[in-house]
């Protein structure tokens, strides 16, 4: 067998494992608040996850990859040694797949976007020195640190206390969550569908402009009204003295809500985030195709679907753990607080995003979380986890570089 076979093998063992860990890590704590409020069980929360991060794997996940993962180092460092790169890629992965694989076990929620980000840091530095790395973009990772927690934190808390003042703290909560869950429908619908119609769709020709797509929006969104407002007079209409089956019904109205934008998280999830699994795949199969380094590479369908399936693989076997930090451990969680939650980072990310801001979608959704608690009162957070995964935040980076630093001269060493 020659080294270009053994190299791709090599590739696709390390991209397996990293998409599995993606799976048990970002997709599990994408689902957590829906199992941890009791919205879905665990098998549904994967069934729902696999529909929805397959979809977006396949179907809108990006068929052009950047070679190297956010520009974090220049691929023309490599363009006399493009082996090398390769060796750099498979590094990269088996780094942020031994982090991540930590991470779950521990029940950490972390970035994968971090992960991949700071082991191609690492492999880039030993490859060309500091000069070879935009430390410009580096910064910005570590400004979405702060930047994603917080927007998202802020948004959630907002949200949950709307809900609270207008609909919990009244004398006939069932009542009036009839009357305004349908525009809160509304909304919901209209933000998740601009979130994919408008430049989000760009691989199944559907890249619109803003006035097409919020058109598109604003009518799946009253669709949606209607359909809720039908949905929720069905009802039963519960005694105002009976204060537990009003929360209880009230809880449930906001079920569905939960699980829909559960699927939403999901769906830009597996749209997003698999090319971190996969991008640096595609890279080692151009490269070992070629023999020369492109700044773009094309996503090969099969390494697509690989990805997609090895994600929802991951969070079946290893993906409890951080669901129960994310739906249990945090705050409490009911379904408005976990849709309060969900709702924002779903918000947040697709509004930074838009604007070209840095954020991590995990580090949204675990800020998205506290917000929630943070609207409760400070007691009910647990300060204790919510340190922990702080410095499995700030670790994260700096863990996957070293790894990869090590990993890249191994190779250099053996192969070169």
């Amino acid at each position: 067998m020659d080294l270009e076979t053994i190299l791709l093998w090599f590739g696709i063992l390390a991209c397996v494992y990293m998409a599995c860990n993606i799976g048990a890590n970002d997709v599990a704590n994408a689902m957590g608040t829906s199992v941890g409020a009791k919205s879905l069980t665990f098998r549904q929360a994967v069934l729902v996850a696999a529909i929805a991060e397959f979809a977006g794997a396949v179907f809108v996940g990006g068929h052009v990859s950047d070679t190297v993962r956010k520009g974090m180092v220049d691929p023309n460092l490599f363009a006399d040694t493009p082996l090398h790169l390769v060796y750099g890629m498979i590094s990269a992965l088996v780094a942020a797949s031994i982090w991540l694989h930590i991470a779950s076990s521990l029940g950490w929620p972390v970035s994968t976007t971090h992960s991949i980000v700071g082991a191609v840091v690492g492999f880039g530095f030993i490859a060309g020195g500091a000069d070879a790395v935009n430390w410009g973009k580096v910064g910005s990772v570590v400004m979405s640190w702060i930047v994603s927690p917080l927007m998202g934190g802020l948004v959630a808390y907002g949200v949950f206390r709307f809900i609270t003042v207008n609909i919990f703290d009244k004398r006939d909560p069932v009542a009036q969550s009839k009357k305004l869950v349908p525009y809160m429908v509304f909304v919901v619908f209209v933000i998740l569908a601009i979130s994919m119609v408008y430049k989000g769709l760009k691989n199944l020709k559907l890249d619109l402009d803003f006035q097409n797509a919020l058109l598109i929006s604003l009518t799946v969104g009253t669709i949606a009204f209607v359909i809720a407002k039908i949905l929720v007079q069905k009802v039963k209409e519960v005694s105002p003295d009976d204060l537990n089956q009003q929360f209880i019904s009230t809880e449930h109205i906001f079920k569905f809500l939960q699980v829909i934008t559960a699927f939403y998280v999901a769906f830009a999830h597996g749209a997003n985030d698999v090319a971190n699994a996969v991008g640096p795949l595609a890279a080692v199969v151009s490269i070992l195709k070629t023999g020369s380094v492109e700044m773009k590479v094309q996503m090969p369908l099969w390494i697509l679907t690989m990805g997609g399936t090895c994600i929802v693989v991951g969070l079946l076997i290893w993906g409890m753990r951080v669901m129960e930090t994310v739906g249990k451990k945090i705050t409490e969680i009911t379904p408005s607080r976990g849709f309060s939650a969900e709702f924002a980072a779903a918000t947040v990310v697709l509004a930074c995003s838009k604007m070209g801001l840095p954020i991590s979608t995990t580090h949204t959704l675990v800020g998205s979380v506290i917000g929630v608690g943070m609207a409760r009162g400070l007691a009910s957070l647990n300060i204790g986890i919510i340190k922990k995964i702080v410095v499995s935040w700030f670790a994260t980076v700096p863990f996957t570089a070293v790894l990869a630093m090590l990993f890249y001269k191994a190779f250099l060493l053996v192969l070169s």
